[in-house]
């Protein structure tokens, strides 16, 4: 330890563990946490806005739409998710290089530019191109968000901190279902989606100014030999009875992987830090087949189908994004006392059940009561979905990859996570349009192997730090 953070730790030691102190890291902490995870808030947006958007977009150029056909719609749609998956792999990857913090402030001002870019597309092929751009900040998000609330958490907490970025997507995603409510409905006019699409722009600015008053992840700057920073971090965000063991703890990793030399793609064919990836590619994926994404891109579309018209299938959508925002908050406090793998389990076999259901209400009459049935086993799948799997498996992508290819492993599953979402944005509308509800029984055979998957190779990473977890699958799975 430096010179000066030892004195610094020396100094907080007379108050340690006083209510002021907590007072302070707590607040230090909030504020990291809150900033931050305007990446995801932005993230839930800039998904979900499309799907308001998409029915006025649909219409002729006299209407102010582009004409779009369902292809059209479902290229629109996939572009961004596309785009995402390119973010992932190449935010990870800058993240590792350049750090955490300066990654999030990057993706920022292409969140900006995208929204704009989006809301003022002349045609068809400038709205794609810019949704691609646009998905390259939220693959961004999602690579390094996660990581940098992982990194900066003290393990107490570090669960409910990082599903704290799966609270605001969902909510990212009720705001664009109200906003594109409110506007469809009390503003019913020519290039409607315009507005819609550019209020994405508002959190972009204030994701980049508030990432310049937040530190760097202190692992981060532990990997870079800059331990006096790291140590600096560290006095900021923890309670000072905790800092020199934690501190300790990075820096003697840190050593035990400077020996192996930088980290890059060969490291990922060390038969442990391999397998462990392979998992968290599993992970990431599956998650994405589970269809969820398809419901929240195409809601008012599914429920256009059973009988409803376009403002009221629009109104009946934000019922999904309260129960999102609702499951996730729920989610968080399991969190605290359940084990990952158990939340994941009882997740994925309430994700299966509503599936079924969801496609025998397809079997029946057409009917205004098929229609809410339809609404309802959507919400219980989304409540089964976000309370119990969208939180713990963005968590457990950040604890379980080495620190040395933290950022690299964790964009390949993210990009593979993407990806899972590029097929479903693309395949849902064509798999409704041909077989209708029959869609949800696909999806389900599919979870019904998902909770296999899960059940035989999930690991459980409740209750350990960062470093021990590391050591823990390499010893399990060299």
């Amino acid at each position: 330890m430096s010179d000066n953070a030892g004195a610094a730790v020396q100094a907080r030691h007379a108050d340690a563990g006083t209510p002021a102190e907590k007072t302070r890291v707590d607040k230090r902490l909030f504020t990291i946490r809150t900033i931050a995870t305007l990446g995801g808030l932005l993230f839930g947006y800039d998904t979900g806005v499309i799907s308001g958007a998409l029915p006025f977009l649909a219409r002729g150029a006299e209407e102010g739409g582009l004409g779009l056909t369902a292809f059209q719609e479902s290229i629109v749609t996939s572009s961004l998710t596309m785009g995402a998956a390119i973010g992932a792999i190449v935010g990870g990857r800058l993240s590792d290089r350049y750090g955490r913090k300066r990654n999030i402030y990057t993706v920022a001002v292409i969140f900006l530019i995208g929204a704009l870019g989006c809301a003022l597309a002349p045609n068809y092929p400038a709205l794609v191109a810019f949704r691609f751009f646009l998905g390259l900040a939220v693959g961004g998000a999602s690579a390094t968000v996660p990581v940098y609330l992982s990194e900066m958490a003290p393990v107490t907490i570090r669960s409910t901190m990082v599903a704290r970025n799966e609270l605001m997507i969902v909510t990212g995603q009720l705001l664009a279902y109200s906003f594109n409510a409110f506007i469809a409905v009390m503003w019913p006019q020519a290039h409607v989606w315009r507005w819609m699409l550019v209020i994405a722009s508002v959190p972009a600015i204030g994701l980049w100014i508030g990432m310049h008053l937040l530190p760097e992840s202190p692992r981060w700057l532990a990997s870079q030999g800059r331990t006096a920073d790291m140590w600096q971090v560290l006095n900021e965000v923890r309670m000072a009875d905790g800092v020199e063991d934690e501190g300790s703890d990075i820096i003697r990793r840190v050593e035990e992987e400077a020996a192996l030399g930088k980290g890059s793609w060969v490291d990922l064919k060390t038969p442990w830090i391999g397998k462990i990836t392979a998992i968290g590619i599993g992970l990431a994926a599956l998650s994405q087949l589970t269809g969820v994404n398809g419901i929240m891109y195409y809601a008012p579309t599914i429920l256009q189908t059973t009988g409803l018209g376009t403002q009221a299938a629009l109104v009946a959508t934000i019922a999904n994004g309260v129960v999102s925002v609702a499951a996730v908050s729920i989610g968080i406090g399991f969190l605290k006392k359940l084990p990952r793998r158990r939340m994941m389990l009882i997740g994925q076999t309430g994700v299966v059940i509503s599936l079924i259901l969801l496609g025998s209400m397809f079997l029946l009459p057409e009917s205004t009561a098929r229609s809410y049935l339809v609404l309802l086993f959507m919400l219980t799948f989304l409540f089964s979905m976000q309370c119990f799997i969208g939180p713990t498996f963005w968590l457990m992508l950040s604890e379980i990859f080495p620190m040395r290819v933290r950022g690299l492993a964790n964009g390949v599953a993210v990009f593979c996570n993407w990806m899972g979402n590029v097929i479903v944005a693309f395949a849902f509308p064509n798999l409704i349009a041909a077989v209708q509800g029959n869609t949800f029984f696909v999806f389900a055979v599919i979870n019904a192997c998902t909770l296999v998957f899960y059940a035989k190779y999930l690991p459980e990473t409740f209750g350990r730090s960062l470093e021990s977890l590391e050591r823990h699958f390499e010893e399990k799975y060299s």
